[in-house]
């Protein structure tokens, strides 16, 4: 102890936010270098060293071999697959002195399939599982919370490589039943929940998410069914489209200044519209305007409505709109599209001027919407969605809120906050297509493989222990992670105390 190089702080780090990252700083695990930079200390480097352990012990026991790429990897790769520039600037990019393209490597999809393709031929030498623990990189725009979101990190990234798509749901199975066996042996709480795959491709996709109230995920569950999800995995239950017959023509009113929906519900409320009820928020369709653009593409307009009660969630559009980028229309976008009139846009501008315009899934056929009349202090009452307008598809934006039906018909939604510790895809055929990877199936004729990918933030699992297992004390690791199992402090200056003492150790040293 007298030796261990360690130092402990009085006083919380002025910068640190969250439980983790101000004891893990205080205790001498961590010290930060620059912004989402952080050297591992003796005690912290033995933690993660512990974790990787638990990782690798059970990644081998499901017939998973190590292997380990470079950090920096070329350009072409990411290239084929468009995620040079579909990763944006998370992607740190670099040139070097012969003015080559390089990338500090976020995830490795590309080297894996191109080392597998470059070293198997045949149906014979499949199924393969092959994994890395390894440092990756993303030029996170605002690091934060310590070592739980930071510009480099350590990652076990797996993949298993199949002929047929029922080889690739038993490894994606194993993997699952892998990764719930390494959170248990941490002592991790944690919830596993439906998932987007994002920019990684792929069909089928979960997240393991660590309960935790400074999580930045949101997800939903059903308590009467156990459905769980993360909030741009969820589904909204759709309405049953109604019947247009009978319905009053739509009838366009001159509202005044109601330019937001809780003014334009005030104006109706207020005026005789003959309906038998107060009209509500929920009864107004709000239509908000986008660019999005795919890459390497130019801008679009693109038209949102979802039922004015709603708010949009910008992790829920991020991801339906994947993996176009997308922002609101500023001042100029509207002066350059003068029939956009802000506060009173409604479907029928955007479709005679043919902009794609996509709704919430209430918005089915048959129901009756106030929304924007394309006119200043101009709104229409009673129009009809199927008759008075159509939309050009669907869109998962809007807000999930609790008591929202579960997709399962079982119960209501209630949600909470986690944090991301693990991610497995059944990523299909996206990269094995890209790189054109062939094998001599059984037949003798080329089969394509299928691929999974399966992920753990191994350094993260440091800090979502250290936020699920402290006290007012301090921290309290699990025995499987701990830095030292035991520690033996000879209490005075006797030679035969110290001679026991360290026996002792020799003999735990030993077990």
């Amino acid at each position: 102890m007298s030796e261990l190089f360690l130092r402990t702080l009085r006083d919380d780090p002025a910068d640190a936010e969250v439980p983790s990252h101000k004891l893990l700083i205080r205790a001498g695990y961590i010290r930060p270098i620059a912004p989402g930079l952080y050297s591992w200390l003796p005690l912290g480097l033995r933690v993660l060293r512990n974790i990787e352990r638990v990782v690798r012990e059970e990644m081998n026991a499901i017939g998973g071999q190590e292997i380990l790429f470079p950090a920096l990897l070329p350009r072409a790769p990411y290239e084929t697959t468009n995620r040079w520039t579909e990763y944006g600037d998370g992607l740190f990019r670099l040139k070097d002195r012969r003015d080559n393209d390089y990338l500090l490597g976020p995830t490795h999809e590309e080297l894996f399939t191109l080392t597998v393709k470059g070293e198997y031929n045949s149906y014979k030498d499949f199924p393969v599982v092959l994994y890395q623990i390894q440092t990756k990189y993303r030029d996170e725009a605002r690091p934060r919370a310590g070592i739980l979101r930071g510009r480099e990190f350590v990652m076990k990234d797996s993949y298993s490589f199949d002929v047929n798509d029922s080889g690739l749901a038993t490894a994606y199975d194993a993997h699952r039943v892998a990764y719930q066996k390494i959170f248990d042996r941490l002592g991790v709480r944690y919830v596993i929940v439906s998932a987007v795959s994002g920019a990684m491709g792929g069909s089928a996709s979960e997240e393991f998410l660590a309960e935790s109230a400074v999580g930045e995920d949101t997800f939903v569950r059903c308590l009467e069914s156990g459905y769980a999800a993360n909030v741009e995995a969820v589904t909204t239950a759709r309405p049953e489209p109604q019947s247009v017959d009978g319905l009053p023509e739509p009838q366009v009113h001159d509202t005044g200044d109601t330019p937001t929906i809780a003014t334009l519900v005030e104006w109706a409320n207020s005026a005789d519209l003959g309906v038998s009820r107060p009209v509500t928020a929920a009864d107004t369709l709000k239509n908000v305007l986008l660019k999005v653009r795919q890459p390497d593409g130019d801008w679009e307009l693109l038209g949102i409505g979802v039922p004015g009660d709603r708010e949009i969630d910008e992790k829920r559009l991020g991801a339906a709109l994947e993996p176009a980028e997308y922002a609101l229309l500023g001042d100029g976008d509207f002066a350059k599209h003068p029939f956009l009139v802000k506060g009173y846009i409604g479907p029928k501008a955007l479709q005679d001027n043919g902009v794609r315009y996509l709704v919430d899934p209430r918005v089915v056929d048959g129901t009756s919407w106030i929304t924007g009349a394309d006119a200043p202090g101009k709104h229409v009452v009673g129009l009809v969605a199927g008759r008075d307008f159509h939309a050009d598809g669907t869109i998962e934006a809007a807000e999930v809120r609790d008591g929202d039906p579960s997709p399962d018909g079982a119960g209501p939604l209630v949600s909470a906050r986690g944090i991301e510790i693990a991610h497995i895809f059944q990523l299909g055929r996206k990269y094995t297509d890209a790189f054109a990877v062939d094998v001599l199936g059984e037949d003798g004729r080329p089969v394509r493989l299928t691929m999974g990918s399966y992920g753990v933030g191994v350094s993260r699992l440091v800090a979502v222990i250290a936020e699920q297992q402290h006290d007012e004390l301090g921290l309290r690791w699990p025995s499987q992670v701990a830095p030292f199992d035991v520690h033996v402090v000879i209490a005075n200056k006797d030679e035969a105390a110290r001679a026991g003492a360290t026996e002792l150790v020799a003999e735990l040293d030993r077990l």
